[in-house]
């Protein structure tokens, strides 16, 4: 692609034809340069930009700063969930911004990310942080080397976070009696009682818990429906809780057993009961539509009171207060709280999940069974994060050795 260059009155400017659109082409041209070899200069620069980018070099003196609103807005608007879009979005505005929004996108280099993440690791943030701050940057600038052609490169690419200064949370795998001591934390009758039966006994997700209606449980044949998940998105001034599909859309039926098969049925027959005490103060949930400024639906979860205007698309849910409220994973937190300070236990729901995987495989479930019970999307994730060696499998794995290889088990 060829140009040229052209005298205006007292200056001089550079042009050249950009490819066409809808068989028309459209002209470049940019004026206001002293001499005639100025313009030549700029035009040689802004040919070799438009071929590289398809663009005139706008884009690659864009800051960081404008660059990162530009990708949130066309990309994770688009591509992730909302959940997700809030984590970034405080990332962005909290980290990114700050430390890197007045740089040039073509100007950031490797370095200077670099002892930003030093910074972060001799200021004691968690390494998920650190993670998740470089994540961040490294997706958006990925998206500005291709498919824009911002860049030529990904500066993160270069950058190591090594071994950060706050160790990663190893979850404990509780014993059985562990679990009972919290369940004299919680008996029956606490708003937490069934969540931590549901984590104990099937392995669910906190979210899924918290998403469960009895219309999910199937009673006669002992299981039940993981459809959805119960979680959040910020709006100005308020917090939305709505349901979406489980994580990986890890749709899955899960039976369980006569423990659980009593605790479900003692707890609707108390909510029944509870709804008789609190009459038309009783709290019910139903679904509602909410319309964003871009003109974006989420269907949400209302609540109000059952004196109001009945609504037929009413949500039985499984977890709740007495007083019919959604119970949601944020006031889980006070359960994990007490657990950690009155029982000394290095509690968190998660803790349920990965006692219940490593129960499975020591009781030679199969680790195929275990993935769809727990709904991972890999059963590497299935073996690395979620199943612990215990004593009971090292011995276990003697146990068979022996009876293989040497004939018999060992004498006790």
């Amino acid at each position: 692609m060829k140009g040229g260059t052209r005298k205006r009155g007292k200056s001089w400017s550079y042009y050249f034809d950009t490819a066409a659109v809808g068989g028309k082409r459209k002209k470049i041209e940019k004026g206001g340069f002293r001499t005639k070899k100025e313009a030549e200069a700029a035009l040689a620069k802004a040919l070799a930009e438009y071929n590289d980018s398809g663009c005139v070099f706008k884009p690659s003196e864009i800051s960081v700063s404008d660059y990162l609103d530009f990708w949130f807005a066309e990309y994770c608007k688009f591509n992730l969930s909302d959940k997700t879009q809030y984590t970034y979005s405080s990332i962005i505005r909290n980290h990114l911004k700050p430390q890197f929004g007045a740089y040039r996108l073509n100007s950031l280099q490797a370095a200077a990310i670099q002892k930003y993440i030093n910074q972060m690791k001799t200021e004691n943030y968690a390494m998920s942080t650190i993670q998740v701050a470089l994540a961040v940057l490294t997706s958006s600038l990925d998206y500005a080397v291709e498919p824009l052609h911002y860049i030529r490169d990904n500066p993160c690419r270069y950058v190591k976070i090594g071994n950060a200064s706050k160790p990663p949370r190893e979850r404990i795998i509780l014993t059985k009696e562990q679990f009972d001591k919290i369940l004299e934390l919680f008996p029956f009758g606490s708003r937490f009682y069934i969540p931590l039966m549901l984590g104990w006994n099937c392995g669910l997700r906190i979210n899924e818990c918290m998403g469960l209606t009895w219309n999910d449980i199937d009673f006669e044949n002992r299981t039940i429906s993981i459809d959805r998940q119960l979680t959040w998105y910020r709006i100005p001034g308020r917090t939305l809780w709505y349901m979406k599909n489980p994580k990986y859309d890890s749709k899955r039926v899960i039976p369980f057993g006569e423990t659980l098969f009593r605790a479900l049925k003692a707890e609707k027959k108390r909510q029944l009961e509870n709804e008789m005490y609190y009459g038309e103060f009783y709290t019910v949930q139903y679904l509602k539509e909410y319309t964003d400024g871009a003109g974006a639906n989420l269907t949400y979860v209302e609540q109000s009171q059952k004196g109001a205007l009945c609504r037929e698309s009413r949500l039985p849910l499984v977890c709740q207060f007495d007083n019919g409220r959604m119970l949601k994973e944020t006031n889980f937190r006070l359960c994990a709280k007490k657990i950690q300070n009155i029982l000394g236990i290095d509690f968190e729901y998660h803790c349920l999940r990965r006692t219940h995987a490593t129960k499975l495989v020591e009781a030679d479930v199969g680790a195929k069974a275990v993935q769809y019970r727990l709904g991972h999307k890999r059963i590497t994730t299935t073996l690395k994060f979620y199943v612990s060696h215990t004593d009971n499998m090292a011995q276990d794995a003697a146990d068979k050795f022996e009876a293989a290889v040497n004939g018999g088990l060992p004498p006790r």
